[in-house]
């Protein structure tokens, strides 16, 4: 996966791409589908991007006459658009904040808080390390900080071996890089650079994986569908060793490298048709959308939760 790969604004026009709505779809998807035009402006997160991406082929491969743009100006550069009226939903990889609220009151932007999936990172090593098993906050942030020093496993913990430590990861338009970053070293792009990196994950699967002494990380689905080539580690944030999981993402017990993703749409953009009936598809294949695009789907009271919040706003906007 490579959150955030999409850079500017990306201008999508799936002709061919189609996908199922799955059972139980409802009413408004059947009298939709086909029938809709117009264009849909989407900004902010680049590593909610991709999400809406998936979202947007799906959707428009059955309403062929409708554009999504999906920009990445960033979760705070996105509210700003959003919250001075110009995009129709935002792209959110935190919750709304305080003083974004607040401009979005005073220029009678109504919203909903859609969480639409699950963000976790996984930090793996090579199958044949034996000495690492969990690294804390503290191990990975030395490690990886910007003008790090650490080229040894013994540098990290004197009991771990005289091994030579090779670092593989995203390259800096990932989505997944600014997140690690920012959780990690506290600053979103902060990073040593003496590392090998790559927007295609599978170069840092077969760099770790070729690597005693390998270490890499990108989304926990990649993890799970390369677990036979690597092994991934524990991570403890002061609260004891947590192994990434769909479980401890979903339920936040992986820390911190996990976080809810949300879009915002607003409420006076359901008069168009085009943009409910594309967030009503949203949210209707939301488990489908987060599995193209290698994210952790919502549980079942994630997604009760979605669907209660989303049905509010309709209701309120719509007739």
């Amino acid at each position: 996966m490579v959150p955030g790969a999409l850079v500017g604004a990306a201008l999508l026009t799936a002709g061919a791409c189609g996908g199922s709505t799955g059972t139980g779809a409802s009413a408004a998807d059947e009298e939709v589908e086909g029938d809709l035009s117009g264009t849909i402006r989407v900004d902010g997160s680049s590593t909610v991007a991709p999400l809406t991406t998936v979202a947007a082929q799906l959707f428009q491969g059955q309403n062929p006459n409708v554009r999504v743009t999906v920009g990445t100006s960033g979760t705070g550069g996105g509210f700003e658009k959003f919250c001075a009226g110009e995009t129709d939903i935002n792209d959110a990889s935190r919750p709304i904040e305080t003083d974004e609220k607040t401009d979005c009151e005073d220029n009678n932007i109504a919203y909903a808080q859609l969480q639409i999936a699950n963000d976790g990172l996984s930090v793996v090593v090579n199958k044949d390390n034996d000495w690492a098993q969990c690294l804390t906050v503290a191990q990975l942030k030395k490690i990886w900080e910007p003008g790090s020093k650490v080229t040894n496993w013994n540098q990290v913990d004197s009991k771990f071996p005289d091994e030579k430590l090779e670092l593989f990861g995203p390259g800096t338009d990932s989505g997944t890089f600014d997140y690690f970053t920012e959780t990690i070293n506290g600053e979103e792009g902060a990073s040593r650079t003496d590392y090998s990196p790559s927007e295609d994950d599978n170069v840092t699967v077969q760099g770790v994986s070729g690597s005693k002494g390998g270490m890499g990380y990108f989304g926990l689905s990649y993890y799970e569908e390369n677990k036979d080539d690597l092994k991934i580690l524990k991570i403890n944030d002061g609260d004891g060793c947590v192994e990434p999981t769909t479980e401890t993402v979903q339920n936040g017990t992986y820390k911190p490298l996990s976080r809810p993703l949300f879009i915002y749409p607003k409420g006076s953009s359901l008069d168009k048709a085009e943009v409910e009936g594309f967030v009503d598809y949203y949210v209707e294949n939301n488990a489908d959308i987060a599995e193209k695009a290698q994210f952790v789907p919502l549980n079942s009271k994630q997604e009760s939760t979605l669907n209660s919040e989303w049905n509010k706003l309709r209701e309120q906007h719509t007739s």
